[in-house]
C-alpha cells in the first residue's frame, strides 16, 4: 500500500468536506453549484487524474480502503468534468470486476453519470427530492432495479428511500426552479445536448 497516496486522497477529501461545511452554515449551498465548491472539485480532480496517469486507479489494494473511498468521493464530485467522470467509471468498473474495488462505488458513479445525461439509472443510488417526498430519478428498468442493487452490495430499494423520507421538501415552485436551474447547468457543462 502506498501510504503517501493515500494521505494526498484523504486531504483532498478532507479539503471538499471542509469547503461543503463552510458553504452549508452560510447557507450558501442550496442556490446551485458554488464557484467555491466547483473550484475544489475541479482542482480535486486534476490531482487525482495524475494520480491515476501515474498508478492506475486507486483502488484498496494500492491505497486501502479510505484511500480508494476517497478516491471514489473524489470522482463522484467531478461533476463539471464530464469526460474524466467517464473515465473514472469506466476505471471504477474494471476495478471492481477485479475485486480491487467494492462495486457499490461503480453503481453510484454510473448511476450518477446517467442522471446526468437524462438516462435512466440501473443501480436506484440518485434520489431526488420532489415536493411529494423522495423517488428515484429514472429507473434504467425497474424490474432489475433491486437485482442489480443486490449484485453491488447496496441495500434494498425501500431501506435507499428511506434514508431521506426525513429530508424537508421543497414547494412545486422550488423544485421546478432547481429542475430549471439543473437543466441549464448540465447542458452548458456538456452533459446533454
Amino acid at each position: 500500500m502506498l501510504e503517501r497516496l493515500k494521505d494526498q486522497l484523504l486531504a483532498m477529501q478532507a479539503k471538499d468536506s471542509e469547503v461543503r461545511a463552510e458553504l452549508q452554515a452560510a447557507g450558501l449551498l442550496s442556490d446551485g453549484y458554488h464557484f467555491q465548491m466547483e473550484e475544489v472539485h475541479q482542482e480535486n480532480a486534476r490531482q487525482l487524474l495524475s494520480i491515476i496517469e501515474e498508478h492506475g486507479w486507486p483502488h484498496e489494494v494500492l491505497v486501502g480502503q479510505e484511500g480508494a473511498e476517497a478516491a471514489w468521493l473524489i470522482a463522484q464530485h467531478s461533476i463539471g468534468e464530464p469526460g474524466f467522470m467517464r473515465q473514472c467509471r469506466d476505471l471504477l468498473e474494471e476495478a471492481s470486476r477485479l475485486k480491487l474495488s467494492p462495486r457499490w462505488q461503480y453503481a453510484y458513479i454510473d448511476d450518477r453519470i446517467r442522471v446526468f445525461e437524462g438516462k435512466g439509472q440501473r443501480f436506484g443510488t440518485q434520489i431526488d427530492i420532489k415536493p411529494t417526498g423522495p423517488e428515484f430519478y429514472q429507473l434504467e428498468d425497474p424490474s432489475e432495479v433491486s437485482t442489480w442493487r443486490k449484485e453491488a452490495g447496496l441495500g434494498t430499494v425501500r431501506s435507499a428511500l428511506a434514508k431521506f423520507r426525513s429530508c424537508p421538501l421543497p414547494s412545486p415552485e422550488e423544485y421546478e426552479a432547481k429542475q430549471a436551474q439543473s437543466n441549464v447547468w448540465r447542458r452548458k457543462i456538456g452533459w446533454v445536448s
